[in-house]
């Protein structure tokens, strides 16, 4: 089994951490007699209020969260009409989160993103070389903030073997499927995917 922690914060985007939640958690449910990943939430403080006014009680803090093999940031957020950043263009300043992440990056198996959770790990430091994608409100915010990190816009995920990125909002739940697919096999995806009637990993 493998432990699965998705970071949440102030206005993250729900469907950015809920979809993988759902997809992770689920899978394997039908004919596995222990399920492949431990999903679970970590946050800085809590509780949180996602998008939305969603209050979501963390599993775990920072200082308490088990060791992760898996560790996911979402997205959500942007810049308020009067200039304050809220949602990843705040917590990608955040040390405490980025010091948590390159923390995490040493020893985890994979690293993932959803969204402008891309920012997060690009100002970590953990996109050096590599390609990503976000959102496409994002795509030049990104190249700021990883300016050598090769940004493609117009793909749904981006794999660069241990780390993987997905585009906005839904497109974690594709990125999901194929982190399955990929740890596990096609026929794990599609078993998960035909469970949660979502049609395009089915067929």
């Amino acid at each position: 089994m493998r432990n699965l922690a998705i970071f949440i914060f102030d206005d993250v985007e729900v469907l950015d951490f809920a979809g993988p939640f759902e997809v992770f958690s689920v899978c394997g449910l039908r004919d596995r007699a222990e399920p492949p990943f431990r999903v679970y939430t970590v946050a800085e403080k809590s509780p949180v209020t996602a998008r939305n006014g969603l209050v979501v009680q963390p599993h775990f803090l920072l200082e308490n969260c088990p060791k992760s093999d898996i560790f996911l940031i979402p997205g959500g957020g942007g810049i308020r009409p009067d200039g304050t950043p809220f949602g990843t263009r705040r917590e990608m300043h955040n040390p405490v989160l980025l010091d948590w992440v390159r923390q995490q990056n040493q020893t985890a198996e994979m690293v993932l993103s959803v969204c402008t959770g891309s920012l997060v790990l690009g100002k970590a430091g953990l996109l050096e070389g590599l390609r990503a994608t976000t959102h496409w409100k994002a795509v030049e915010a990104m190249r700021q903030a990883a300016p050598n990190t090769t940004v493609l816009p117009e793909e749904r995920w981006v794999d660069n073997g241990r780390i993987v990125l997905s585009a906005g909002i839904s497109a974690g739940l594709d990125m999901s499927f194929h982190v399955i697919s990929k740890l596990l096999g096609a026929e794990a995806a599609r078993e998960t995917a035909q469970y949660m009637q979502y049609d395009h990993w089915v067929n």
